[in-house]
């Protein structure tokens, strides 16, 4: 049986990486849960918490929350789960959050998924969107039955505006910004894997691989033990 303490894991990929695919599939393998911060904070909306008012003003204008309100958030979650282990997915977003995060609810595995700007350029360029029901179209691999019209309501589908490409590589250059310092944090603490490559079907056998060694190496330390 694997130690579930090995499963406290992290994925770090800007948009359009395939962070979300990986993420899903380490998942559904390793019965780890998958723990999405943007899901959990909309939830708090929908659940009309204490904070929800503060959420949604923040979301809606666009700005960071307070890193005191997500961090508890996100804490209070995993401590639901900490017998389980946990797939951590968009938090931290600022070496700050990971340095709090480190104190209070420490991971110890962090993958990293490097994917060239052009590639994800590419992808996201060609991504339209029925955005009532949130159903995402790519023209060159999946596009709709009738251009410009979402299959199941034939209402039109749309280009997000941060879809476009000038404002993909200005997210792109932010992110970067913001998550080499926590790379770099977390590589000082020893438990960084980063994983270089264009597809996700590509990258997924190098990522559970990894995992495999990992969590059989520690199943062998729990059992010596």
């Amino acid at each position: 049986m694997t130690s579930q303490i090995a499963r406290r894991l992290l994925i770090l990929g800007a948009p359009g990486s395939g962070k979300g695919t990986i993420a899903s599939r380490i998942a559904k393998t390793y019965g780890t849960p998958h723990i999405v911060v943007g899901d959990l904070l909309r939830q708090h909306i929908q659940r009309k918490s204490d904070e929800s008012k503060t959420i949604k003003e923040h979301i809606d204008k666009g700005l960071l929350l307070p890193d005191d309100l997500v961090l508890k958030f996100v804490v209070d979650e995993l401590e639901k789960i900490r017998d389980q282990g946990f797939l951590l997915d968009g938090y931290p977003r600022t070496l700050k959050q990971a340095e709090m995060l480190h104190r209070q609810m420490k991971v110890n595995h962090v993958i990293a998924l490097n994917v060239p700007a052009d590639e994800i350029i590419n992808r996201l360029k060609d991504r339209w969107v029925h955005l009532p029901s949130g159903r995402v179209y790519n023209l060159q691999w999946s596009p709709p039955k009738v251009a410009g019209k979402d299959d199941e309501t034939g209402e039109p589908i749309s280009q997000r505006e941060d879809d476009k490409p000038e404002v993909i590589r200005h997210r792109l250059n932010t992110h970067d910004k913001n998550t080499n310092p926590i790379k770099e944090f977390y590589k000082q603490l020893g438990v960084l894997q980063e994983f270089h490559g264009r597809e996700s079907d590509k990258i997924w056998p190098e990522v559970k691989q990894y995992l495999d060694r990992i969590l059989k190496d520690s199943s062998s330390q729990k059992t010596a033990a």
